[in-house]
């Protein structure tokens, strides 16, 4: 069932109709086949960067869409509906082209710009590490200076989606001891020195690698440097709020995915001489579920419009991130329980969809860690 949105302008509304029709002909074609063999969808995020869909909310001077963020998080929310993976893949790369657009200068914005927005050239974020998770400022990866003014890059990368197949990375490393020592940089995805683990084997979201990268001494040219040395923890934590935006936008657009396919079975199924939707009990259950999927969908615009108000937004970002996950693992689970067993098999998407809200609760900082954000800014 089509989301009844209240978008700002006319322009949203037309771009909202392209990404359904696109998002029903070239995603829930594919997903099933892509997830079930973990296999990658070639081609596919060439077609989303031709739609102008992997550049929305950047400057139209460098080929982004110009949007306003309340419009891109429901355009994420559409994809999410259809695919999560692709979705998500998709507010990564977003999250992946912050720095430069941020933080890069206005040679460096023109030479690399225009291909990421119009996704010739799709993006990844390398932050985490092995023992660096939430706590980003254990970074242990190295760019050492050479001689000559550039990067050699040394350490190990990991859980970064896109993995193996991004054209670039926004890659943070060390360069110095302590907070200040980390630096970003755009790297290039082929380089010598650099090389992928085996992707990762994941509960959900099988038709986009997660993969661990290796960098053995690689070199990056000083012009790859974005921002000031030692300003890549800020840099980072500036694209992250955003960041966490965009899951909660993945999130609900699951949840409400998941929703449709439970209030759709419900309708059809019958016990008892009537539609199960008219038992009391289960029709409150899917009266929560749509509560659940409203509210998140409300809170992660309410943090959107107040990020394009120029507004601080941070605290908002956490309080979305944390209910829509939340509300995705619940709803997900509960349209299970709708379709009784059939929900357990793979004949029914619910289980996938299930399987594939637990990471929502995990990346782009744990709910805990949201959790940690909010309660601090309770504190005057």
């Amino acid at each position: 069932m089509a989301v009844d949105r209240l978008l700002p302008t006319e322009e949203a509304e037309d771009l909202i109709a392209l990404v359904r029709d696109l998002a029903d002909r070239e995603l829930t074609s594919r997903v099933e086949q892509h997830e079930s063999s973990e296999s990658y969808p070639e081609g596919l995020f060439a077609i989303l960067g031709k739609a102008g869909l992997l550049g929305l909310p950047y400057p139209e001077e460098y080929g982004g869409g110009g949007q306003p963020y309340e419009v891109y998080l429901q355009v994420l929310e559409e994809l999410a509906a259809r695919w999560a993976a692709v979705a998500v893949a998709t507010s990564v790369h977003t999250l992946a082209c912050h720095p430069l657009n941020g933080f890069g200068t206005a040679q460096q914005k023109e030479r690399w710009l225009p291909a990421m927005l119009a996704g010739e050239t799709v993006g990844g974020y390398s932050l985490s590490e092995p023992q660096a998770g939430s706590d980003a400022a254990a970074l242990a990866c190295k760019a050492d200076r050479t001689e000559d003014g550039a990067y050699r890059i040394t350490g190990t990368k990991s859980w970064i989606t896109h993995g193996g197949k991004a054209g670039f990375y926004a890659l943070f490393a060390r360069t110095a001891p302590g907070n200040r020592g980390v630096s970003c940089f755009l790297a290039p995805g082929a380089v010598a020195g650099l090389t992928f683990g085996a992707p990762e084997k994941k509960m959900g979201l099988q038709g986009i690698p997660t993969a661990a990268a290796y960098w053995d001494g690689a070199r990056l040219d000083e012009a790859r440097l974005i921002g000031e040395e030692g300003q890549g923890l800020q840099i980072a934590f500036s694209a992250l709020d955003s960041g966490r935006l965009g899951i909660a936008a993945c999130a609900t657009g699951l949840a409400q995915a998941a929703l449709d396919a439970a209030v759709a079975y419900a309708n059809e199924r019958t016990t008892f001489g009537r539609k199960i939707i008219d038992h009391q009990g289960l029709g409150f259950l899917l009266a929560d579920m749509a509560a659940a999927v409203d509210s998140a969908r409300a809170t992660y615009l309410d943090a959107a419009r107040r990020r394009d108000a120029g507004r601080p937004f941070g605290r908002q970002a956490s309080v979305a991130k944390l209910v829509a996950t939340d509300a995705a693992m619940k709803v997900t689970t509960d349209a299970v329980q709708v379709l009784g067993g059939y929900g357990y098999t793979r004949d029914f998407p619910v289980e996938r969809y299930m399987r594939e809200a637990k990471i929502m609760q995990i990346f782009e900082g744990t709910n805990q860690i949201q959790r940690l954000v909010i309660s601090r800014g309770l504190t005057p």
